[in-house]
């Protein structure tokens, strides 16, 4: 196993697996995304497009089985500015850590804190002074939750990050038990670095 940072073509040329990645992971619970490549590719447009993305990669030999990026937050200005207005934290302090995608068979051996430790470096080498993240919000009886799920909460707690009172985004998605896409609550923690 190898974790490295990706920018500019690295990065440009492992998207198309971070969507692969992203429809898989997120297809279970919280996320429940019925996912599908056209939409991922038009997701993942602003990766291609921000001089300052970043995508850690988790490579078991040659293959990608798991990614977390990165971006400053002013780049998802359109999606996250009204969630962050009145909060006295400046877009352009703030570094985005979008997802955290790792194939279930991965799991537990520390690549979960390496892709936040080389994101969190990537920002602090950009000056930034604050790392921010979203989750949905999905009600404890939902009920495609499983009954064995664990929320992540304690893991980004350990890490210095706590919710952000308030301070929330809505976004549409088509979840794996409906017919259209419905919108969902995602919750902000954030962290100083």
């Amino acid at each position: 196993m190898r974790v490295e940072v990706l920018t500019g073509p690295a990065l440009d040329a492992a998207l198309d697996e971070v969507a692969r990645l992203r429809i898989t992971v997120f297809r279970d619970f919280p996320y429940l995304y019925d996912g599908d490549v056209a939409y991922e590719r038009d997701y993942l447009q602003t990766y291609r497009e921000s001089p300052g993305a970043v995508l850690v990669g988790a490579f078991d030999g040659d293959r990608l089985v798991g990614a977390a990026t990165g971006t400053p937050m002013e780049d998802h200005a359109e999606d996250f500015a009204a969630a962050f207005e009145g909060t006295g934290m400046p877009l352009e302090e703030i570094f985005y850590c979008a997802e955290s995608v790792l194939l279930p068979g991965y799991r537990g051996r520390g690549i979960g804190h390496r892709f936040f430790d080389l994101r969190e470096d990537h920002a602090r080498a950009m000056g930034r002074r604050i790392s921010a993240f979203c989750g949905v919000l999905r009600p404890a009886e939902h009920p495609l939750r499983p009954a064995d799920h664990a929320p992540l909460d304690p893991f980004w707690r350990k890490r210095g990050y706590a919710p952000l009172p308030g301070v929330t985004a809505t976004f549409r998605w088509k979840d794996v038990d409906q017919p259209a896409e419905t919108d969902h609550e995602l919750q902000f923690w954030s962290r100083p670095l």
